[in-house]
């Protein structure tokens, strides 16, 4: 089974995917209004079978909760909401533990929270 992993944001979605148990990123997606097309192109290129998105607190939490209810009319797919708590912050040691550049940091950051966030429920 193959698994996509996103990480929400008001500016860019973070993805990333499990294909038979091994987590890989994918570029991030400006979160426009081309996003929700871009997902189902990806759902249907990697054969997905499920969705993982990382749900955190408070306003954020309400936005990410639209998205969810959006894709899910649009794709046929479960999508399960996983707590998302400090994934940044462990996708940012990460990165920095990998010495990282610096230019390449926001281009980064959101697809490796995804890969944690897959890695949380897949493991």
């Amino acid at each position: 089974m193959n698994y996509l992993g996103i990480d929400f944001g008001t500016k860019r979605i973070g993805l990333a995917i499990s294909e038979n148990g091994f987590i890989s990123t994918l570029p991030f997606l400006s979160n426009d209004q081309n996003v929700f097309r871009k997902i189902q192109q990806i759902a249907h290129q990697y054969q997905i079978s499920k969705i993982y998105i990382g749900l955190s607190s408070g306003k954020i939490a309400t936005l990410t909760q639209a998205f969810v209810d959006k894709l899910s009319s649009m794709l046929e797919l479960p999508i399960e909401t996983v707590e998302e708590h400090f994934s940044t912050l462990e996708a940012d040691e990460l990165y920095l533990a990998n010495h990282g550049k610096k230019k390449n940091y926001k281009a980064s950051i959101d697809s490796i929270s995804a890969a944690i966030i897959l890695k949380r429920v897949t493991a």
